[in-house]
């Protein structure tokens, strides 16, 4: 019998579970404080959703063995766009929803198997607004829940901020063969692949430049209204970035305007966002996400209703992030609650309803004590606050 979990996933103990769980509640709180709704969309569903028109590689997904092509789902947002846009379709937009879960990705090991990584998410979507106004919702929103968390000064919490709308009028200006290969080469940072490319040297050298353009917003979109001329994507983006400026700072959030960023799936075609802090050895991004019109699209009839946004947040990555001393704190230390064999099970029992209906924790001693020394000994033994012991 196997004695380890499988390659990928772990096992996590109770202080680990309670801190989880404390993480998500406190996300939970912000998002109906904003007039969020929570849904559970299900952990299975057909792979053509999951893949969400090819936006999600299909080696990526955990496939299930079915009659129907069914896998796990890798994230959240495609699962709840096809909710919202067909259960829930009679529904007034804007709808605010939120969801916290597992999600589940595939990978090929250095051995060349197969490893399944398990993640728990918690993320918000908002569906039905077109407009620049959802975008500047979501900012701020990720902004209120981070300052829910308790991230301190080290961390150094950078919100990266790209845009697809602005990248791809970027690449307008190259021949169209050569869209492709840049767009790769930009969004993973490749420069050697650049240089290979067959461009000529004035695109080569700006495009050099592009890679290197990231910073301060306002700095970074004068240099791309050099580069573009006066667009309304870039001064609606300004308008955006500089909503939530203020707020930013004030939580010490350095915003960074990344032309060239993109998120690992390929899923949004607006803004983009993603939530990255220093952790003892390397960055960590703790949340991600962006617009996904065409997504929505795919599920709704309504061509005015087709907008989507949102984000999520990496629970365990936070919870690693902030390291012990900002784990749950232990839950109250439980009585043990034990009897002699003249008082009996059942008054032990009749005790511990008494301490529970008073609110306080309280475990059952299953076996009699001779004495109250005994029952002690059993309660130290077990961690517990101390023990109540019945005597005849």
């Amino acid at each position: 019998m196997a004695l380890q979990p499988a390659a990928g996933v772990r096992d996590l103990n109770p202080r680990e579970v309670d801190s989880n769980r404390r993480l998500s509640d406190t996300l939970a709180e912000v998002y109906r404080l904003w007039g969020y709704q929570e849904v559970a969309p299900p952990s299975i569903e057909l792979l053509d959703t999951l893949q969400a028109g090819g936006a999600i590689e299909e080696r990526e997904l955990v496939r299930l063995v079915a009659d129907e092509p069914l896998g796990l789902r890798p994230e959240l947002t495609a699962s709840i766009a096809r909710a919202a846009s067909t259960r829930m379709a009679d529904r007034p937009r804007p709808l605010r929803l939120w969801a916290c879960g597992s999600t589940f990705r595939s990978a090929i090991g250095e051995a060349g198997g197969q490893r399944v990584s398990e993640q728990l998410q918690s993320g918000v979507e908002l569906l039905g607004i077109p407009s620049p106004a959802a975008d500047t919702e979501l900012m701020h929103l990720l902004l209120a829940a981070c300052a829910t968390l308790g991230l301190r000064s080290e961390h150094q919490p950078t919100l990266l901020v790209g845009h697809h709308g602005v990248l791809s009028a970027l690449l307008r200006q190259l021949a169209a063969p050569h869209q492709a290969p840049v767009r790769a080469a930009l969004t993973e940072f490749d420069p050697l692949a650049l240089a290979a490319l067959p461009l000529s040297a004035t695109e080569r050298q700006r495009l050099m430049a592009l890679l290197a353009l990231r910073g301060e917003p306002t700095q970074v979109l004068y240099q791309l209204e050099q580069w573009l001329g006066p667009l309304p994507l870039l001064d609606s983006l300004a308008r955006t970035l500089e909503s939530v400026a203020a707020r930013a700072t004030a939580l010490g959030v350095r915003l960074q305007l990344d032309p060239t960023f993109q998120p690992h799936f390929d899923l949004y075609d607006g803004l983009v966002l993603k939530l990255v802090c220093q952790a003892a050895d390397a960055p960590v991004a703790i949340a991600s996400g962006g617009r996904y019109d065409a997504l929505v699209g795919r599920f709704c009839a309504d061509p005015e209703l087709s907008a989507g946004t949102g984000f999520a947040f990496a629970i365990e990555e936070i919870r690693e992030l902030l390291g012990a001393d900002h784990r749950a704190a232990p839950p109250t230390a439980p009585w043990l609650v034990a009897a002699s064999a003249e008082a009996g099970l059942g008054a032990a029992l009749a005790r511990l309803a008494e301490l529970h209906a008073a609110g306080q924790a309280a475990e059952l001693c299953p076996e009699s004590c001779a004495t109250a020394a005994e029952a002690e000994r059993i309660a130290a033994s077990r961690g517990c606050r101390g023990a109540q012991w019945l005597a005849a």
